[in-house]
């Protein structure tokens, strides 16, 4: 799954867009290395995230295409933020 989505099914960020643009910016990391919205999500993956003063890190646990907004927090876990 593309990161910019996979982003948008997990809800780190509401809208593939924003996800997008964030990308471009060179505000979402991959495994510490600046990753572009096409980049292909792999189970264990350490996706960084900076968006103003907010700064998480997840690691990725699962890739569904679909999550409700109950289980969408199941995909990955909170490494630090």
């Amino acid at each position: 799954m593309r990161l910019d989505k996979y982003l948008k099914v997990t809800r780190l960020i509401k809208r593939r867009t924003v996800a997008n643009e964030a990308c471009d910016a060179g505000r979402i990391t991959v495994n510490d290395k600046v990753a572009r919205a096409s980049y292909d999500v792999k189970v264990g993956d350490v996706i960084g995230i900076e968006l103003g003063t907010k700064a998480v890190k997840v690691r990725v646990l699962s890739v569904n295409e679909y999550a409700t907004k109950d289980n969408a927090s199941d995909n990955y876990e909170i490494i630090e933020g």
